[in-house]
């Protein structure tokens, strides 16, 4: 670590911020945060406990009426003047989530011009929210049909992308009137709470955003998810959590919104751009090192053209530069720990076990930090754990097909239904695809969907609810129906 990059890191508080202040951990215990890349110990933050997450809770509930009461306008102008500061410090956020997250710097700003937009959106939405007036069917009276906010939200984020799910919550949010606790993950703390201390100086007031850290993610969330003063839980995560999760949530008939795991299929038929379908599984598969919930999972390529294709893309994957992400040219950078380049190992070896070809890379690499080398496996078979297992890393999967009803089935064939790709010039075949993948969200030529403007996620156990456009922002809204009757 150089002295920029220690000088940065040394402006970060680590406690915890409740109430509007930053403070220590009840005990002072601290957690360790790593540099993927190294191994190496780069920030220590407040390890919260159960009496932390209440006092955190506390806070939210005590600042609610105030903040739902405050006028939509001076909500969006904070979200504005939020969106501001991250474009001004842009590049301290990009390099602190390279720092404890591990991808290349650029993909890090990436990160931040997507996850600050929803800050953008949302400031505007703030003052959007409407209801409805009209009679009812009968002539006997008045409906009025209006929107409250839930209430006090908990927010549990990712380690992937520790800027943009963090946005992607508070910011609807906020825009709605409720307040929050928003517990970072434990590998990735550092950018959430930089992001905090911006909207700290955005102008957000005391108590309507609160952050509580820890090594227990049960710790914390089990006091905050049992209290009956909680109205709204949002998660970001695997689905065995998720599930757990829910049922918690149950207690008390909380809203919850659910963004789960993902197994994206990646269908190319054999009337593609073979150029554009190549980038767009670059982008699908190797964007943040495979670690997304998004990433393409398995690629399933017509016979005919499959050869051609897995050759081009193998090409391009041997020659990615793999590095720390603060390294100029890298594009792979280390996965987020051992545990993660074990999986990815794991499972390349029982494709291959079962019939796959290694075409390229498939091995960790050696020395400090947790690396493991791009690779491309051609002829998966169906019962190969890459079918049913989210990859979560660089490894890039084919699978070939005859005809159009076999890709739906393959694509279909899994419990999860976050997003899909498709690739073909046909538009007749494009539409049916649309019709008959089972996918909360579907790239039709196209390698990268999100985008703040549109609702973000999925079907089957992939989770419930939205996040971003029009939609992301009713996540946080309460339906009220008023009857005045004809005198």
């Amino acid at each position: 670590m150089n002295d920029v990059e220690r000088a940065l890191l040394s402006t970060i508080s680590g406690k915890l911020f409740i109430a509007g202040e930053w403070v220590d951990a009840t005990g002072g215990a601290t957690l360790d945060v790593r540099d993927p890349a190294t191994n190496e110990v780069i920030a220590q933050v407040a390890d919260a406990t159960a009496d932390d997450a209440t006092r955190a809770l506390d806070a939210a509930v005590d600042a609610q009426a105030e903040w739902a009461a405050t006028a939509p306008r001076r909500r969006s102008e904070i979200l504005r003047r939020a969106w501001e500061l991250v474009q001004e410090r842009k590049h301290d956020l990009a390099l602190v989530m390279t720092l404890e997250m591990g991808k290349p710097v650029s993909e890090s700003l990436g990160e931040v011009g997507y996850g600050g937009e929803f800050l953008r959106w949302f400031s505007e939405e703030a003052v959007r929210i409407s209801g409805r007036y009209g009679s009812t069917p009968e002539g006997t009276g008045q409906m009025i049909v209006s929107q409250c906010p839930v209430g006090p939200c908990f927010f549990i984020t990712p380690w992937n992308f520790p800027f943009a799910m963090a946005t992607r919550k508070i910011a609807p949010a906020l825009a709605a009137g409720c307040t929050t606790v928003i517990k970072p993950p434990q590998l990735t703390p550092l950018t959430t709470m930089l992001f905090v201390q911006i909207l700290e100086e955005a102008g957000v007031p005391k108590g309507v955003v609160n952050v509580v850290t820890s090594s227990s993610s049960s710790r914390v969330s089990a006091p905050i998810i049992g209290d009956d003063r909680l109205r709204k839980l949002s998660f970001t995560g695997s689905t065995p959590v998720g599930k757990r999760l829910i049922a918690q949530a149950a207690e008390n008939v909380l809203r919850v919104s659910m963004e789960l795991g993902g197994n994206a299929p990646f269908v190319v038929f054999e009337d593609a751009d073979l150029d554009k379908a190549v980038e767009g599984a670059l982008a699908a598969k190797f964007r943040n090192i495979g670690q997304a919930c998004t990433a393409a999972n398995r690629i399933i390529v017509h016979e005919d053209i499959a050869d051609e294709f897995t050759k081009r893309v193998a090409e391009r994957v041997a020659a990615m530069q793999i590095g720390r992400g603060t390294e100029d040219g890298v594009q792979i950078g280390p996965l987020i720990d051992s545990d993660a380049v074990d999986k990815a190992s794991d499972l390349v070896e029982d494709a291959v076990a079962k019939g796959a070809t290694l075409v390229h890379g498939g091995k960790r690499i050696d020395g400090p930090g947790s690396f493991f080398e791009p690779t491309v496996v051609s002829g998966l078979s169906r019962d190969a754990a890459i079918m049913d297992e989210e990859i979560f890393g660089p490894v890039f999967a084919v699978i070939t097909f005859r005809t159009e009803e076999e890709a739906i089935e393959i694509a279909n064939d899994t419990e999860y239904g976050l997003v899909s790709y498709v690739f073909t010039e046909d538009l007749a075949r494009g539409h049916r695809m649309i019709e008959r993948l089972d996918t909360g969200m579907m790239g039709l030529n196209a390698g990268v969907v999100s985008n703040a403007a549109a609702p973000f996620g999925g079907v089957k156990q992939s989770g419930m609810g939205r996040e971003g456009g029009l939609e992301g922002i009713h996540e946080y809204l309460a339906t009220k129906y008023t009857l005045l009757p004809t005198a």
